[in-house]
C-alpha cells in the first residue's frame, strides 16, 4: 500500500475508508468490517499480525494500538535479549515458546538481514546452593536440548576476569538483538502483505454477537479531537500486554487481574571490557532473573532490571535517591566487585505484565480462546512478559494454529 492509504487507515475516519473498499467492507452500522482485529501492537501483536497476513492473505487485517509508535511500552523496554530457554519449568508454555521461538528468531534476524549477535551469556552461582541449581539447570537442558556448558570458578575468570564467581553455566545460544529494528520490520511486512496497522487508537468497547465482535475505537489527532469508530471483527486477539486484563474484561467482566512489576534499569560509563551477557541466579520463585549485566547493539552496558510491583501500569519513573542506588549497586558488586558507584547513572525503567503478584508462584504465559465463555474467536494473550520477545514468533504460530474457521 502506498503512504496515503496508510496515512488515511491511521486516521481511520469512515470517509476514508470508502476508498479502501478492495480491502474493507464499509456499512453504515457499524463502521468498518474486517476479518481480524489485533489489539496491541508490541512485538507478540505485530508477530501476530505478520504471520496471519501471510498465512491468510485472502483475509483482511489489523493491528492496532493506542500509542502513537509500535510497542512503546513493555517491548520497547527490556534488556533485549534472545533468550535460551532453560529457566522455567519443563512442561510449561514459556519453555516450549522460548525454545521454539529463539530459533526462529534468530532465522529471521538472519534472513532478513535485522542486528542480532549471540553474544552467550554467563550465569553465576556465588554458594553451594547456587552451584547445586546451576547443575540442575545444566542437566535441564540437556533434557530439553538446550546447550550450555558448565564452568569453575577459575573458568569464569578467565572467560570475565571482572566476575567473581563459585561456579558458572555458560549458555553459548543467548544473544541480543535491537527490539526497534525487528519491530519495524513486522510492521513493515504487515503492509507488505496486504494488512495494516493503526496508531493512536484506543478500544474502549467490545461486544460480542452472532457475527463477531462489535469493537469501539476511540481515534486521536494532534489537534486533540477524537472520533469513535465501530468495527466488526469476525476474530479479536487481545494482545495488549499491560492492559490485556482490561481488554479481555471488556466481555469477561472481573475475569482477569494483572500485577505490573517495574524494573529500572542503569547504564555504566566506567571503562569495563566484558564479553558476555552475566546474569546471577534468578529469584527461586523466576519473578525476575535477578539484576543482571547485559549489552545493547552499540556495546553499552546496562544493569537489571530489579522488581518492584507498582498500581499503575504508566508509572516509568526512576527513583533518584541514594539508598536505593546503593542497593542496586549492592546487588552488582556481589559478582561484580570492581564496579564504581559514581559510573551508574539511572537510564529507563520498563514495566512487565505479571499473572502473578508479589511473593506468588511461577505463572505461565495464558494464551487461549475464549470459547469455554461462549466467546469463539475472541484470543486472550495475558502475563507475557519475559521470555515474551524471544516467544514472539512461536506465540503467533501458537495462537495462530488454535484459529478453527
Amino acid at each position: 500500500m502506498n503512504s496515503r492509504a496508510i496515512s488515511s487507515l491511521r486516521a481511520f475516519a469512515p470517509k476514508k475508508l470508502r476508498r479502501q473498499q478492495r480491502r474493507f467492507s464499509v456499512m453504515n452500522s457499524p463502521d468498518v468490517e474486517v476479518d481480524n482485529l489485533i489489539i496491541g501492537a508490541g512485538v507478540v501483536g505485530l508477530a501476530i499480525g505478520e504471520k496471519i497476513t501471510r498465512e491468510r492473505p485472502a483475509e483482511t487485517t489489523i493491528v492496532i494500538d493506542k500509542n502513537k509508535r509500535c510497542g512503546e511500552e513493555t517491548s520497547s523496554r527490556n534488556s533485549e535479549v534472545i533468550h535460551a530457554g532453560i529457566y522455567y519449568p519443563h512442561d510449561s508454555l514459556k519453555t516450549r515458546l522460548c525454545i521454539e521461538g529463539k530459533k526462529l528468531l534468530y532465522d529471521l534476524l538472519k534472513r532478513a538481514d535485522l542486528p542480532y549477535q549471540k553474544v552467550g551469556k554467563l550465569v553465576i552461582a556465588q554458594n553451594e546452593d547456587q552451584k547445586e541449581y546451576l547443575e540442575h539447570l545444566r542437566d535441564k537442558s540437556v533434557e530439553l536440548g538446550v546447550e550450555t556448558e558448565m564452568m569453575t570458578a577459575n573458568k569464569v575468570m578467565e572467560m570475565e576476569p571482572h566476575v567473581r564467581a563459585q561456579a558458572g553455566l555458560f549458555s553459548p545460544t543467548t544473544g541480543i538483538l535491537d527490539s526497534h529494528a525487528y519491530m519495524d520490520y513486522l510492521e513493515h511486512t504487515i503492509t507488505q502483505n496486504g494488512g495494516d496497522v493503526g496508531l493512536n487508537m484506543c478500544a474502549t468497547a467490545i461486544v460480542p454477537t452472532d457475527r463477531g465482535y462489535i469493537v469501539s475505537l476511540v481515534s486521536s489527532s494532534r489537534a486533540g479531537n477524537s472520533e469513535t469508530t465501530s468495527v466488526l471483527a469476525r476474530r479479536v486477539f487481545n494482545s495488549a500486554g499491560l492492559h490485556a486484563d482490561k481488554v479481555s474484561n471488556m466481555v469477561l467482566p472481573k475475569q482477569y487481574t494483572l500485577h505490573y512489576a517495574r524494573g529500572c534499569y542503569f547504564a555504566y560509563n566506567g571503562s569495563l571490557r566484558v564479553n558476555h551477557l552475566i546474569y546471577p541466579c534468578p529469584d527461586k520463585n523466576l519473578a525476575g532473573l535477578g539484576t543482571h549485566l547485559t549489552l545493547d547493539m552499540t556495546g553499552k552496558i546496562k544493569f537489571g532490571p530489579d522488581v518492584t510491583y507498582i498500581r499503575n501500569p504508566y508509572d516509568y519513573s526512576l527513583p533518584d535517591d541514594e539508598e536505593y542506588k546503593q542497593q542496586f549497586v549492592s546487588a552488582i558488586q556481589r559478582f561484580m566487585p570492581s564496579i564504581e558507584y559514581s559510573k551508574l547513572h539511572p537510564d529507563y525503567a520498563g514495566i512487565r505484565p505479571k499473572l502473578a503478584g508479589p511473593g506468588a508462584s511461577f505463572r505461565d504465559f495464558e494464551i487461549k480462546e475464549e470459547r469455554d465463555s461462549g466467546l469463539a474467536n475472541f484470543f486472550t494473550l495475558l502475563g507475557i512478559e519475559s521470555p515474551g520477545l524471544t516467544s514472539s514468533l512461536s506465540i503467533a504460530e501458537h495462537v495462530h494454529s488454535m484459529i478453527r474457521y
